[in-house]
């Protein structure tokens, strides 16, 4: 049996290193200001998100970013084809196109 070796001397620990700074998740395309969507979806190359507690419904078009006023709608959804006036959108009163939805910022 050999005698025990003398143990090496502790390497000091290096310091933390700052945190990276917190990014928005990639999926967030909607405009800042806007939190957690109450809904959300997309359908034929349009992609929606309701928020509301904002009362706000955003919809991208084409790479377009637009912002609808929902006032007392609740949208749950969006129909599964497009009316001559846009797409239409579920709510607790039923469906309502996107067009009759006041336009915001």
């Amino acid at each position: 049996m050999e005698p025990m070796k003398p143990l090496k001397p502790m390497t000091p620990m290096q310091p933390m290193k700052p945190m990276e700074p917190l990014q928005a998740a990639k999926d967030e395309w909607w405009p800042e200001g806007l939190h957690a969507p109450a809904s959300s979806g997309s359908q034929n190359g349009m992609r929606y998100a309701y928020f509301a507690a904002e009362r706000r419904l955003v919809v991208e078009r084409d790479g377009a970013v637009a912002q609808y006023d929902t006032g007392e709608h609740r949208i749950e959804g969006v129909a599964q084809s497009a009316g001559a006036d846009g797409p239409t959108f579920s709510s607790q009163d039923g469906e309502i196109a996107l067009d009759s939805l006041k336009k915001v910022a």
